[in-house]
This record gives C-alpha cells, sequence and structure tokens, in this order.
C-alpha cells in the first residue's frame, strides 16, 4: 500500500524522478504497467508525480515488470523504503546521483530558491564551457564530463520556462574573479551572468572581499522555497552533501541569507563589476 504525499521529501523527489525516467525508457504507459502490476490504471502516474509513493514491495513489483534487477533494483527499493525521511545525508561518489537527482527535482518544483557560493558560479547559471572546465579540474572521465556538462546546462531551464523560477545568487567576488578553463571561456560566463541578472526573476548581488566574518564563510548552501511544501536547505561538498528542512535549521538559514545579503553590492553594482572583470580578461 502507498502513501499519501502532501509535501515531498527530497528522497521522495529522486524517487519520482527515478519512477519517471524508468517508465519512459520503457517505451510502455504507465496505464499498461499499472495494469501489468494488477493496480488501478492511475497508480504508476501517481507515483511518477509524487501524488502518491511506492512501498518498498510496490516498487519491488516495479522494477521487475521494467526488467530491472541487480544494484540498481536494490538501490532504488532502498530509496523507496527511505522516501518519507525528511533529512538525506549522502557521503562517496557512489550518492551524488541519488542526490542530484533529489536537487534537479527540488528545482523543478520550486517556486523561489536562494543560493550562497563562495567559490565557483552557481550552478543554475553556469555556461557549458564553464561547467566543462570545472568538470576536467576535478579530473573525471570524459563521458562523465559530457554527461555533467548536458545536466548542468539543462537544469537552466527552470530560469527560463514560462512560469520560471524565482532565484537570488549572492556570489562571493573571488568566484567571479577566479578564471575556470579559458580567460575567453570565463569573460564569456560573465557575460552570461549579466544577462542572466537582466531577466525579471534573477537577482544576482557580489559579496566583496575583506568585510569580516560573516555566516557565509561556513560554507555554500541553497535555500529552497515550495508552494505546498516545507522549505529545504541543500548542502552540496566535494564529494558528499545533505538535505535538511528541519524548521529551526531553515531559519537559521534564512537569517544568514539576510546577513549576506546585507554585506552585497547593489544588483547594478554588481552587474557593472562582473562585466568590468569580462572586459579585463578580453582584453588581456
Amino acid at each position: 500500500m502507498a502513501w499519501d504525499t502532501n509535501g515531498l521529501t527530497t528522497r521522495a523527489r529522486a524517487l519520482t524522478a527515478a519512477i519517471r525516467r524508468l517508465v519512459d525508457e520503457s517505451g510502455m504507459s504507465g496505464r499498461e504497467i499499472s495494469l501489468r502490476l494488477g493496480f488501478s490504471h492511475g497508480t504508476v502516474s501517481h507515483w511518477a508525480t509524487g501524488r502518491r509513493l511506492p512501498s518498498p514491495e510496490d516498487m519491488a513489483s516495479l522494477l521487475t515488470v521494467l526488467g530491472i534487477t541487480g544494484a540498481e533494483k536494490q538501490r532504488l527499493v532502498d530509496m523507496a523504503r527511505h522516501a518519507a525521511e525528511p533529512n538525506w545525508l549522502v557521503v562517496g561518489m557512489p550518492g551524488i546521483p541519488q542526490q542530484l537527482a533529489g536537487a534537479i527535482e527540488s528545482e523543478r518544483q520550486a517556486s523561489a530558491v536562494v543560493e550562497w557560493s563562495r567559490d565557483v558560479v552557481p550552478g543554475l547559471l553556469q555556461t557549458a564551457d564553464y561547467a566543462r572546465a570545472l568538470a576536467v579540474a576535478n579530473r573525471l572521465p570524459q563521458h562523465e564530463v559530457d554527461a555533467r556538462v548536458s545536466l548542468r546546462v539543462g537544469r537552466s531551464e527552470v530560469l527560463t520556462r514560462p512560469n520560471p523560477l524565482s532565484m537570488l545568487a549572492l556570489v562571493a567576488e573571488d568566484a567571479v574573479r577566479e578564471v575556470v578553463g579559458s580567460p575567453v571561456a570565463m569573460a564569456d560566463q560573465l557575460r552570461h551572468l549579466v544577462a542572466m541578472g537582466r531577466r525579471d526573476n534573477i537577482t544576482i548581488q557580489i559579496v566583496p572581499p575583506r568585510v569580516g566574518w560573516h555566516p557565509g564563510w561556513a560554507g555554500p548552501f541553497v535555500l529552497y522555497e515550495f508552494p505546498d511544501a516545507p522549505p529545504m536547505v541543500h548542502f552540496e561538498h566535494y564529494s558528499s552533501g545533505a538535505f535538511v528542512i528541519d524548521e529551526d535549521d531553515v531559519e537559521a538559514y534564512r537569517q544568514a541569507v539576510d546577513v549576506i545579503r546585507g554585506l552585497a553590492r547593489s544588483p547594478a553594482d554588481s552587474a557593472d563589476l562582473v562585466m568590468t572583470i569580462a572586459q579585463e580578461l578580453e582584453a588581456a
């Protein structure tokens, strides 16, 4: 028996994304799969949209029908088993694909997002060349580089769709001064930042250096706001990360946003600074 889910956890979002992908790849309709499982015709569609979540047993049956076996089947059944758990800590590279799926699904369903980025340009605002340079610097295999670049660029669709995500990007000045890739690619990235900042749904503010200690020094984070679910904070580090929806923790990060934003340049001054840096790179 599946359970109702009014506010999806991050694990649940990752699970629904996996179900949608597998159903699409199967070539069968959700109705057809539901009937094969002996359920009402809309069951699998409800699982794929997150209206309801499959129990671990139902997930195992679904995967059997779809021909998924071995370690992948066990991974997805485990995800279904823990889908209702709010906080999600993943350590080590094997967990990152699941966590990334959760982040992507969160971006799709969020109404607003605030990102504090201390060292790099925020992911949703990265160009393909910038994302590729980061992946190459991390010494990933070529096939992983290509996959991550494609995924990264595709994620930005949430900012330009008809009902776009509202984004506040707080970015440390060091992140826009550090040259990632070639100077030409970096200049292109900076011009892209300025262009995106002109959109009504995106605000970009640069935090200057040497303003004293502030909460952002503890590390980068993303704060998601949802129209029909509790807000959530995501931490992503080199090979680990966490999703947290504890009310007190989220409120602490809301306060951190206020402090960091109070130190930041205005959107107009930020755009002028970023454009100046781009022009300096191009001139050099």
